[in-house]
């Protein structure tokens, strides 16, 4: 698959809870080797949506397309052998087992089907490049939120994904935390050939890294385009932006009028 080739559809995808319709008919391609940001405010379906992508929740109606393949009806541990890993915003360590043992059990259960001793070795890897190898033997509780965002964020590399969810994998960290995480992100994109989908409240972080933006308010997608576009999007001033000077300052800080 080339660069910019598709590699995920997402088609009209609908989930209701009840009376409440939490994702509306939303439908977007995701380009092979892009970081694409998905923003709104709480509530809008952003979680719900990834939860669709990732088979965790059933479609009511629509389809998804991974790689030309319709994954609509594929349970998660299917989806996640075919190349689609996630983070959660809560993260989910196993918290008794260590930074290392909590990676390799993505490399088990991942799409390489690892050997124990293949897991290990992958996992010394991908803890060096996430900046936690000096951590590998602490048990995963012992570590901070900056730590176990990057231990989410290990084990699921060690899946060796294609296509990487993840969902506020900012949140609770400082600024220079969230500089940090973002050129880990820019590395992943660009060395591992990952493509990213993004789920963020910081604003001027998903706006500097991402080369697209889906804005979602009350389940239905209201804008997509570039981050200054975006940014400059009536629709999305009104309902997520709230003010154009703040809109205006993320246009400055996503590159300006010339943008991505």
């Amino acid at each position: 698959m080339a660069v910019g080739d598709i590699i995920l559809s997402v088609r009209d995808a609908t989930k209701r809870f009840g009376g409440l319709v939490a994702v509306d008919h939303v439908s977007f391609d995701v380009n092979k080797g892009e970081i694409l940001g998905l923003i709104g405010p709480n509530g809008a379906g952003k979680t719900t949506l990834f939860n669709l992508i990732s088979g965790v929740y059933k479609m009511d109606y629509g389809r998804i397309i991974f790689k030309g393949t319709d994954i609509t009806n594929l349970p998660p541990h299917i989806r996640a052998k075919l190349g689609i890993a996630r983070t959660h915003q809560i993260v989910k360590p196993f918290s008794d087992l260590s930074v290392k043992e909590n990676v390799m059990i993505g490399g088990l259960f991942g799409r390489k089907w690892a050997s124990e001793a293949e897991a290990s070795r992958e996992a010394e890897e991908i803890l060096e490049f996430v900046g936690l190898a000096d951590k590998a033997d602490f048990p995963a509780k012992a570590l901070n939120v900056q730590e176990k965002k990057r231990l989410e964020l290990a084990r699921a590399l060690a899946t060796d994904p294609e296509l990487l969810l993840l969902d506020e994998v900012l949140a609770g960290l400082n600024p220079r935390e969230v500089e940090s995480m973002l050129a880990l992100l820019s590395r992943i994109k660009s060395e591992k050939d990952i493509t990213i989908i993004m789920v963020e409240h910081v604003m001027h972080a998903v706006m500097n890294i991402s080369d697209r933006i889906i804005v979602l308010h009350y389940g239905k997608k209201i804008a997509e385009g570039k981050p200054h576009e975006v940014a400059n999007n009536p629709d999305v001033i009104t309902a997520y932006l709230g003010d154009p000077e703040i809109a205006l300052k993320f246009v400055k800080r996503a590159g300006g009028e010339a943008g991505r």
